[in-house]
């Protein structure tokens, strides 16, 4: 699983610096990759997305090739779009960008007809390939349905971003408006509306910070280009030398120091750990944030991160039980036939269960509670 996503997160940042270095110089290249690939690094997770990561970068740097070129896309591409659909629901993104810069093709250039004619053949031949899922047609609405979810607005990826604390969303948003006051870089206005409306989601949306971070730059490269113009790492070879060095030591610190996952608040190792291997097969009331572990080490969770398998109802349901609603807890805890109960330390789920009658608290820590039957 490491080898995997580790391979999907590196084969995006090639293909986005790849991308990049075709237009820009190394150093700028190298800068304006890291700034935007360290949006997603809070999305960096053993789940679907991250498969479909490279296949959003690739469509987008193709895309974008095609427009520089004064052409349609090859509709080859149509074929990436087809192993995209199958894989993760953010293909409709795809789709949508598709449209904006085959409108942008159709109002900047001078034979309308002819763009107009290329693209949409273009999308229609990616359009098809979206339906060609299981799902056919409900495959392609399914994105839009889950957007329409009600109780998605009170799942954490789904929040709006936080901004009031340094992170790498709000660097590069600072890095970019730094950029954009010096006046150096000069967005075409629709392409600029496009990064806008990247950033709009990417502030909406916790999640769809890795969008902005991975498609903004690569909407952006011509522009950025024609600020710092390409150079080969011959015409400075210290900075290719600076550049190797550096990647090296950081692959020996990886190797000497490796990544282990902790403790964390998705992560209730301790608490887990203290739950008898008999009592883990039985059924349980998670936090769900802890689902995604919990299904790691062979629980059977009551819920977790894939919100569009669970009902409306059920949602709304959670939502009281998270809230510590006393009537929602126990009604929740008789139909479901509950033997344990994991969530965060101090929750108000948990307080809940501390003065629950029947239940008691078999182990806590500053980290996450687990309560039990009598």
């Amino acid at each position: 699983l490491h080898l995997l996503f580790g391979l999907a997160f590196g084969t995006t940042a090639a293909i986005v610096l790849g991308a990049l270095r075709q237009r820009m110089d190394a150093m700028a290249a190298l800068l304006v990759s890291v700034l935007g690939l360290s949006c997603a690094a809070t999305s960096l997770l053993a789940r679907p997305h991250l498969l479909a990561l490279p296949l959003l970068a690739f469509w987008t740097a193709k895309l974008v090739q095609a427009r520089t070129a004064n052409r349609a896309p090859s509709l080859w591409l149509a074929i990436v779009m087809l192993l995209w659909a199958n894989l993760h629901g953010s293909f409709a993104f795809g789709l949508a960008l598709a449209a904006a810069l085959g409108a942008e093709a159709v109002i900047e250039s001078p034979d309308r007809p002819g763009a107009a004619r290329q693209w949409s053949v273009f999308l229609g031949a990616g359009l098809i390939a979206a339906l060609l899922t299981p799902r056919g047609v409900e495959g392609l609405l399914f994105p839009l349905r889950l957007l329409a979810m009600p109780g998605i607005a009170t799942i954490g990826e789904w929040a709006p971003s936080d901004v009031a604390h340094l992170s790498p969303l709000l660097l590069a948003l600072l890095v970019t408006i730094f950029v954009l006051a010096m006046g150096k870089v000069q967005l075409p206005k629709i392409r600029a509306l496009l990064v806008l409306a990247l950033l709009y989601l990417a502030l909406a949306h916790a999640r769809h910070q890795m969008l902005f971070g991975v498609a903004a730059p690569l909407l952006a490269a011509p522009a950025l280009g024609r600020a710092w113009p390409a150079r080969t790492f011959a015409a400075n070879p210290w900075l290719a030398r600076g550049v190797a060095a550096f990647l090296v030591l950081l692959l020996i610190g990886r190797i000497l120091w490796p990544a282990t996952r902790g403790e964390d608040r998705v992560s209730p190792v301790a608490a887990l750990a203290h739950v008898p291997r008999d009592l883990r097969g039985r059924p349980v009331l998670n936090a769900y944030d802890y689902g995604g572990y919990l299904i790691f080490q062979g629980v059977k969770v009551f819920v977790d991160g894939r919100t569009d398998m669970y009902s409306a109802d059920f949602l709304k349901n959670y939502d009281r039980l998270q809230a510590g609603d006393d009537a929602a807890v126990t009604a929740t805890l008789s139909r479901y036939h509950i033997a344990w109960t994991i969530f965060p330390a101090g929750s108000p789920t948990a307080v809940a269960l501390d003065r629950l009658p029947g239940w008691h608290r078999l182990y806590g820590d500053a980290n996450a509670s687990v309560h039990v039957k009598d």
